[in-house]
């Protein structure tokens, strides 16, 4: 989300023999050194990979022109082929609806400065349910269902503003829950309301609470949002429990939603911080809730820089969550925001292969060394001239300065972030395990991390083997494979860099063959 706060601190923390397995890379690897599968070791079962709706929805899915919803939405959702093999789209497999909170009917009294972020309120003050509210949300929920994908959570990220304490959807300032004191029992049940219309299958109460999400110098918010402390979310998660058991429903909360992840284990201020202990630590227990999933959700911001931060921020999320009884993480927003180690950076607008290769990397970390279940990106659409998009719309004369062009009707591009997704979520299905693939030679996961990257799955009921390589360099890579017996010896191959997009091809299983600049998912079935 759109965040002002630069990070800084690099951990030093040593490898941890209970993470891993850490694939080893090396930029010119040595003659014979191989890549090694154990189907036997196994590690987290994948949940999902999701995108949000926010905010560009409400807009988009209201265009006349069907032709064109319709391919934002296959570019999103769609596990279908060409007639080239080549994946449609990206197959997600998880999709975040945003319950907005009513900023949208108060235009320019909500004090939220672009319309786009404003969001409509199925509820009223008088406690009147409108369901017909949100209906360019709607179109894209409809078109995720219609397309297969399996789960969907709705995600709130303030109260409505007949419920808050100064009537507008962003905090009148301090760190607690922007809500009046008698209407939290309020807020729950709207929000489980609102899950069992829609029949989410998660419903995230709170995002980000460790910003303080309140108007600048000039009166106005960039958007929806609330602060909550480690209290408020216990309270509202104990509401929401309450409300959904009794309507025996069966969507499950899931807390978290921390705006960088190391707020999951070192502490913040206001009691906003080591919220893995504080939610899930002895004596708290969320998780022993009815309709509480065992899951802790993070967001990747201002942890990527540089690879260090990146390796060491992950593994110490993954100990202490070991130490606590291990509820499962989940990395649940990310995007390209401000400025990265100088080499990318959300302004301008940037699709090309290297930011592919980036959110690759942040992938493979989070999924490899945090040992996440699922990972979801923020923005699905975007209108802006920023990278944090999958897709993004321009006016129909091609600019993309001004999103207000793209409001009634657009052009659709792709990125290749969605397209680097897509190595990912269009293969690594949910239920399948990750597994163990290393290289026989000693490199850290940090210096993995500039160069290139290996991670493994397997559906064992289907005999599949699904690997995705990321290289970092100019260089190509071949790589002996050993370990597994594959059938017929043979990968089919889908490359994504700079010219291609998921491209198919037939390759031989004996080795991997890394083009430059590039990240490839070879499938297989094994014997």
């Amino acid at each position: 989300m759109n965040k002002l706060f630069l990070y800084g601190v690099v951990y030093l923390l040593s490898c941890s023999s209970q993470i891993g397995p850490f694939p080893i890379p090396q930029a010119q690897p040595k003659p014979n050194v191989e890549a090694i599968v154990s189907l036997a070791s196994e590690y987290q079962t994948i949940h999902s990979f999701g995108a949000s709706d926010c905010w560009s929805a409400k807009f988009i899915g209201k265009w006349a022109d069907e032709a064109k919803k319709n391919q934002i939405a296959d570019l999103l959702f769609s596990t279908d082929t060409l007639t080239n093999g080549q994946p449609k789209g990206i197959g997600l497999s998880l999709w975040r609806m945003n319950i907005g909170a009513g900023s949208y009917e108060q235009g320019e009294a909500s004090n939220i400065s672009d319309e786009w972020r404003r969001e409509e309120c199925f509820q009223n003050a008088s406690g009147q349910y409108d369901w017909s509210k949100q209906a360019g949300s709607q179109w894209f929920l409809a078109a995720a269902q219609k397309r297969g994908v399996p789960y969907t959570l709705g995600f709130s990220i303030s109260p409505p503003v007949h419920m808050t304490q100064n009537g507008k959807a962003f905090s009148p300032g301090g760190n607690s829950l922007n809500i009046k004191p008698d209407r939290l029992n309020d807020y729950a049940s709207f929000m489980a309301d609102v899950s069992e219309h829609f029949g989410f299958t998660y419903l995230s109460p709170i995002n980000e609470p460790q910003w303080d999400w309140k108007a600048g110098n000039n009166g106005k918010a960039s958007q929806e949002g609330t602060p909550a402390q480690n209290s408020d979310i216990i309270r509202l998660t104990k509401a929401l429990s309450d409300r959904l058991s009794a309507k025996q429903s069966k969507t499950m909360v899931i807390t978290g939603e921390t705006a960088q992840l190391d707020y999951l284990y070192e502490k913040a201020e206001s009691g906003r911080g080591s919220q893995l202990t504080q939610l899930f630590g002895a004596g708290v227990a969320l998780s022993s809730l009815p309709n509480v999933a065992p899951v802790m959700s993070y967001h990747s911001y201002f942890t990527t820089c540089d690879d260090a931060n990146l390796v060491t921020t992950r593994q110490k999320a993954f100990v202490t969550a070991g130490q606590i009884g291990k509820p499962t993480l989940w990395q649940s927003e990310f995007g390209i925001l401000g400025d990265i180690c100088g080499k990318y950076n959300g302004y301008p607008r940037n699709t090309g292969i290297d930011y592919g290769l980036y959110v690759a990397k942040v992938i493979h970390n989070d999924l490899t060394v945090s040992n996440v279940a699922s990972w979801q990106w923020w923005l699905a659409i975007n209108p802006y001239n920023y990278s944090d998009g999958l897709v993004y719309v321009n006016g129909p004369d091609g600019q993309f300065n001004d999103p207000n062009n793209a409001r009634q009707s657009g052009l659709v591009v792709d990125s290749k972030q969605l397209w680097a997704f897509g190595n990912f979520s269009r293969f690594v299905r949910p239920s399948m395990k990750r597994i163990d693939i290393k290289l026989d030679t000693n490199v850290s996961p940090i210096e993995q991390a500039g160069s290139y990257m290996l991670s493994a799955y397997k559906d064992e009921a289907a005999k599949k083997i699904v690997i995705v390589s990321i290289n970092m360099t100019e260089t190509p890579i071949t790589l002996p494979l050993s370990g597994i017996s594959v059938k017929a010896n043979q990968f089919i191959s889908y490359t994504t860099d700079r010219d291609r997009n998921l491209t198919k091809a037939t390759v031989a299983s004996n080795t991997l063959q890394l083009s430059p600049k590039s990240v490839i998912t070879f499938v297989g079935s094994y014997n």
